[in-house]
């Protein structure tokens, strides 16, 4: 009986320590000085053709996905993501998704799942821009979202649920 109460409780120490461990790694570090201007700076090439000037985002709230097509919660997480960009188009919010893969798979991916939202290329050198915005492990997916004052007001790694999008839905009033 010992026996069995001592391996439980190791069990249970060791999956509390692998939950620790996780949020550890993927919680949101710091945004590094000039990461808010950086990211207002850039224009990015889009799948379809054109560009995305992130400062014509300017002065209204602004959800950034970064994500990739090889990335199975980046996917799943995308249907949750353009509904919230078609139910808070009316109280100002704008979404960018930021791909960090390359043009030809984005746009079949878009082609089969079309957004709402406009979509910039940012490749593999997205996730030094991510890491800038506090993703300190480089994961996708990661969101942040940006108040109208165009500062970072929340972040996300991982993917997002109807919780996070609620709470970020009331940072507009």
């Amino acid at each position: 009986m010992n026996r069995r109460l001592l391996m439980s409780l190791v069990a249970v120490g060791a999956g509390l320590g692998g939950v620790g461990a996780a949020w550890w790694r993927y919680r949101a570090g710091p945004v590094q000085d000039g990461a808010e201007a950086a990211l207002w700076a850039q224009r990015f090439e889009q799948p379809q053709g054109g560009e995305l000037d992130m400062a014509a985002l300017r002065g209204r709230p602004l959800l950034v996905n970064f994500w990739a097509t090889w990335c199975p919660p980046c996917v799943e997480e995308l249907p949750l993501i353009d509904a919230f960009a078609r139910e808070q188009a009316a109280r100002g919010w704008q979404v960018v998704g930021l791909a960090a893969d390359r043009v030809e798979p984005v746009r079949r991916f878009l082609q089969r799942m079309p957004l709402v939202f406009p979509v910039g290329m940012v490749g593999m050198a997205g996730i030094e821009l991510s890491k800038s915005l506090g993703n300190g492990s480089g994961a996708l997916p990661f969101t942040v979202v940006l108040g109208a004052d165009g500062r970072v007001a929340d972040r996300k790694i991982g993917k997002v649920d109807a919780d996070d999008l609620r709470q970020w839905a009331g940072l507009a009033r």
